[in-house]
């Protein structure tokens, strides 16, 4: 017996919902009309309200992000901030209380790309770091018990 993909069932799902309903549920014996949107003679296109899945930030001052790690003493941390010139300026700390590093000036765009690089670097480096320990752990438990 093979087991079911998780996945499999959730596309499967999507695409009913997503599927045009078959005439006969609709009701065959009426009529039934054009359900594309009537545009203007002036609008080739119908407008549809459309929002971003995830909204643009409307000013990168005080954009963050926090690395990885199980203690917050030694949890890195980027937060853009705008200088008084107008250009941007990610502070980088290490834990609550130390002094930032500042890099910068750069534009907004590019301050939120060096916060966005920066933490998925550090959270890169940790799951190679805590893949590291992990085997060196099952080393550790393999040779303790003599199966070395």
């Amino acid at each position: 017996m093979s087991e079911i993909d998780p996945t499999d069932t959730a596309l499967a799902t999507i695409a009913s919902i997503l599927e045009p309903e078959p005439a006969a549920a609709r009701g065959a014996e009426q009529p039934v009309a054009d359900e594309r949107p009537v545009a203007d003679e002036h609008d080739e296109h119908p407008v549809v309200d459309e929002q971003p899945l995830v909204p643009e930030p409307a000013d990168a001052d005080g954009y963050s992000k926090v690395g990885p790690g199980p203690m917050v003493a030694i949890r890195l941390k980027w937060t853009v901030h705008r200088g008084d010139d107008g250009q941007y300026y990610v502070h980088e700390t290490i834990g609550e209380q130390s002094a930032p590093v500042i890099s910068g000036p750069m534009t907004s765009e590019a301050a939120v790309r060096f916060v966005d690089e920066h933490e998925d670097e550090a959270h890169r480096r940790f799951e190679i770091l805590r893949s590291e320990i992990a085997g060196r752990s099952s080393l550790a438990e393999f040779e303790r018990k003599g199966e070395a």
